[in-house]
């Protein structure tokens, strides 16, 4: 900072100026959203123990419900059902609550605190979708181990849960927060966040097989269910391991560009 004398030529009023000192450096990416995902991850601690509770019981549920309506064993509805169960733990969180904590921050202006920060977009919006998913691995297995020894069918495959839950999650979390982030009322944002939801649970627990042709395409539309496809997948007692492999990179696929557009809807609710 100079401070110029009022004899300087540059001051012929003789009044003292000040020059203005750079601005520093915006934050990097990745330094930027391990720090809002460690803030976020805090915050979320407090709601964890529910989080988990609730997105657990309810898909633990509706395995026991199914189990009265679908036969146990290795066949494709079952392999659905558990599939679908535990994918609907992902996307509860990532999904619905994402957009409704989107929605209530752009309502009681809490993105203003977050667009005064240097930090860049990006790193807001996959720092909170990355602290909401966080808590749905734990629910995610319990769920899937509960329903495969309620329909019978094999524990060996669940570790790929630690692949689906991730990717599933990027795909239903920056969906959530794009519709948060969009929707012009809290209201609609919790509304829109409990229909993608009803859509999870309806197009992803129900067998594919069994549904109408329209119907199906609906459900291609729909980023969890290759989640649940590619699980549902590796209970068969030779899983068709490219099958998997490509669901999994359509979740990818659609992660990046659900966490994009969330990001330029997250841009668009700053600068209004």
């Amino acid at each position: 900072m100079t401070l110029l004398s009022p004899a300087s030529p540059a001051s012929p009023t003789g009044a003292q100026s000040v020059a203005a000192a750079p601005l520093g450096p915006a934050a990097r990416l990745l330094p930027a959203l391990a720090a809002v995902y460690r803030a976020q991850l805090a915050r979320a601690k407090v709601a964890r123990i529910p989080l988990m509770f609730v997105a657990s019981f309810q898909s633990i549920g509706i395995l026991v419900m199914m189990r009265g309506v679908v036969d146990s064993g290795d066949n494709p509805s079952s392999r659905a059902v558990v599939a679908g169960s535990s994918v609907l733990v992902v996307a509860f969180v990532a999904l619905n609550l994402l957009a409704q904590y989107f929605g209530k921050l752009r309502a009681t202006g809490g993105l203003d605190h977050y667009a005064t920060l240097p930090v860049p977009a990006a790193s807001v919006v996959l720092g909170a979708a990355g602290a909401y998913a966080s808590f749905t691995l734990p629910g995610a297995l319990v769920t899937a181990g509960i329903g495969a020894v309620l329909f019978g069918l094999p524990l060996t495959h669940l570790w790929v849960l630690l692949a689906v839950v991730p990717l599933a999650g990027a795909a239903l979390s920056g969906l959530g927060a794009a519709l948060g982030l969009l929707a012009p009322k809290q209201e609609i944002a919790t509304m829109l966040g409990q229909l993608g939801m009803s859509a999870a649970l309806l197009l992803g627990v129900l067998p594919a097989s069994h549904l109408p042709q329209a119907i199906r395409l609906l459900r291609a539309l729909l980023p969890s269910t290759y989640g649940v496809d590619a699980f549902a997948d590796t209970f068969a007692a030779r899983p068709d391991w490219a099958a998997v492999l490509g669901d999994l990179g359509v979740c990818a696929g659609v992660g990046v560009v659900s966490l994009s557009l969330a990001t330029v809807a997250y841009r668009r609710a700053t600068t209004r």
